[in-house]
């Protein structure tokens, strides 16, 4: 196949934006591998990206996503590492192989292309080898990439999780649902919070946490975690609302506890910003933020749900269409979702 398809954002106002084009497959250089995609994982970024809402830099006419799983299906002359067939994943910065990011505008499907094309060319150097008999989808494995790395880095990257101490992980997005997995998987205690009960019913049943809050009906949702965990306070915290609900988080770690910065979508009142500074330092939390995660962190995330052949939630596939690709982003939007939503490249 000489040409393939490949989805752009020519202008970025509307998820509608979306173009489809025909363009050449992509050579292999001397140390690169050619990827046939076969799943790309969306993300919240994804969505503020395609509405230039997204607080870096992105290139012009961009091709969108930075979560892709498929097989080598070519490799330069210099690869040694990789062979034709081999499932693999592509890190979110392709630069970052270890310690932190150079910049903030190096990740797929922002500063640079994306992946949501049906092949890729990249760097074997940024690439992970999916090993024989793991028991994950394509789309699963794409999932990896983004929510994983983000998670794994939260509980490793800093003061490692460690089996018996607490985690509480705000909503049921792609990130906070994987970062449950994970947490259980490591022998964590588990608290999830949203603000539906049906959603709640659902994740009982599909991860089985240790605690379950709705912070509709529990506003001070911090006190309840609290009491959960013995009058100690959450050891982990994965913090998606930001700025709007950084001080209920500050509230609900425990002493020493670190609170891992992800998104900052909630709404808050601009004046009534706490004092997070003078919060932070009563608690001695660590607040860190954090940009997914090196090359490194991917390897070590793949080799555990590799050999503990751990599943995670894939809540709807959309098909390689535009149609079904904008439709994929207002599922995303909506907010209705738990886990993951998906794209497969056939």
């Amino acid at each position: 196949m000489s040409q393939q398809t490949v989805f752009r954002f020519p202008a970025r106002n509307t998820f509608d934006d979306l173009a489809s084009y025909q363009e050449a497959v992509p050579k292999p250089a001397r140390n690169d591998v050619l990827i046939k995609v076969r799943a790309v994982s969306l993300n919240s970024r994804d969505c503020q990206v395609a509405t230039s809402k997204y607080p870096f830099f992105i290139k012009e006419n961009v091709i969108p996503g930075s979560d892709a799983a498929g097989d080598v299906v070519d490799v330069g002359e210099g690869v040694r590492d990789f062979v034709k067939g081999d499932r693999v994943v592509v890190n979110f910065d392709n630069t970052r192989l270890y310690g932190p990011a150079k910049d903030v505008v190096s990740g797929q499907g922002g500063g640079r292309d994306g992946v949501m094309a049906q092949y890729i060319a990249r760097d074997a150097s940024a690439v992970v080898k999916i090993p024989a008999g793991s028991p994950q989808s394509y789309s699963e494995l794409a999932s990896l990439v983004c929510t994983g790395v983000t998670a794994w880095n939260s509980f490793y990257g800093n003061k490692p999780l460690i089996a018996g101490q607490s985690v509480l992980v705000q909503g049921t997005g792609g990130t906070s649902m994987t970062g449950l997995v994970l947490a259980k998987a490591a022998g964590a205690i588990t608290i999830v919070t949203s603000s539906s009960d049906e959603k709640l019913k659902t994740v009982k049943e599909l991860f089985n946490p240790d605690y379950c809050i709705n912070y509709t009906k529990t506003p001070d949702w911090a006190s309840e975690a609290v009491r959960l965990t013995g009058g100690k306070g959450v050891d982990h915290i994965l913090e998606i609302g930001g700025v709007g609900t950084i001080e209920q988080s500050l509230s609900a770690i425990a002493q020493g506890g670190v609170i891992s910065i992800i998104g900052y979508l909630a709404q808050y009142d601009p004046a009534k910003i706490p004092n997070i500074l003078l919060l932070a330092l009563g608690k001695e939390a660590v607040l860190r933020g954090i940009q997914i995660g090196p090359k490194c962190m991917l390897d070590d995330l793949v080799t555990l749900v590799s050999r503990q052949k751990l599943r995670f939630q894939i809540e709807k596939e959309y098909a390689f269409t535009r149609e079904d690709i904008v439709a994929a982003y207002h599922d995303l939007a909506s907010g209705k979702h738990i886990g993951k939503i998906c794209i497969v490249v056939e």
